[in-house]
């Protein structure tokens, strides 16, 4: 009985070190998973239905499309176009709302005052401001980044300000009574104080600026994902437009999980709001 214990015991540590990746590598597996489903109902469904492919392509026929235009240069075009537009305006529209959020943050009365401002500018969609944009401008890629810009700004500008109104002013006046100058509350106080409201507000700006993205590039350019996916519509051939689809979704996927989330985790450790990987 001890011999046959002491395998077991012994046993037990390498069992467990071979369920550990599994483990470690579960959420990925169930994504595939999940993707995998979507990608059989969909044949199933094409099956079915009995629609011509182009319109209603099968997952084959997209695939098809994408290798055709990789191998045409087509869709890698397109895709840094959309890439380049993505970052210029997330970028533009962060450091604006930052340096917005901080400035007003500095008098609690005109905080107060731009809030309700910030708030209603944030509900009115960019979508509603691309028609006036192209009055304004003219086609081409300015319109897009204003739309960008715009969609990013207001989010993390709202949060700003209401990370900044949620400081308590105690904590400002014992920072001032020890002799800290404005630019040290600003580093000491504030940043730290707005910077979960800073990353929620990034996180649904970010996200927007994906939706503005394509509308932008249906209606004010010739490249980009988002004409990709109306040209397709335009030309009758849908596997096109999941295409552009489809290579939206993989840039989305790939920017949170390679910029976003470990930005968002670096950040908020950084200031000892969550703990570290080899914490608790």
């Amino acid at each position: 009985m001890s011999t046959a214990a002491g395998v077991i015991q012994s046993g037990a540590p390498w069992a467990l070190a071979g369920r550990l990746p599994l483990r470690r590598h579960m959420p990925l597996i169930l994504g595939i998973a999940g993707f995998a489903i979507v990608i059989a109902l969909w044949e199933i469904s094409a099956l079915a239905f009995g629609l011509s492919v182009r319109l209603y392509p099968t997952p084959l026929s997209v695939l098809h499309t994408f290798v055709d235009l990789i191998r045409k240069g087509i869709l890698p075009v397109h895709v840094t176009d959309s890439l380049a537009r993505y970052v210029s305006g997330v970028a533009i529209g962060t450091v604006v709302a930052v340096v917005l959020g901080v400035l007003f943050g500095l008098n609690r009365f005109v905080a107060r005052m731009m809030l309700p401002l910030v708030n209603f500018l944030y509900a009115i969609v960019e979508v509603s401001w691309i028609p006036l944009f192209v009055l304004w401008f003219g086609y081409g890629p300015k319109v897009i980044l204003l739309a960008l810009i715009y969609v990013v700004a207001f989010p993390v500008l709202f949060n700003c300000l209401t990370g900044v109104l949620s400081v308590p002013q105690v904590y400002v006046n014992a920072v001032r009574s020890l002799g800290a100058t404005r630019a040290q509350v600003i580093r000491q106080v504030i940043l730290p104080a707005i910077l979960p409201n800073f990353m929620t507000g990034f996180r649904v700006g970010a996200g927007f600026a994906f939706r503005a993205l394509v509308f932008g590039e249906v209606i004010a350019a010739q490249t980009g994902l988002g004409f990709l996916i109306f040209e397709g519509a335009q030309m009758q051939d849908t596997s096109r437009t999941v295409v552009g689809m489809i290579s939206m979704g993989v840039l989305w996927l790939f920017f949170d999980r390679v910029y976003l989330r470990p930005l968002e985790r670096a950040t908020l450790e950084r200031w000892g709001m969550i703990a570290g990987e080899g914490q608790g």
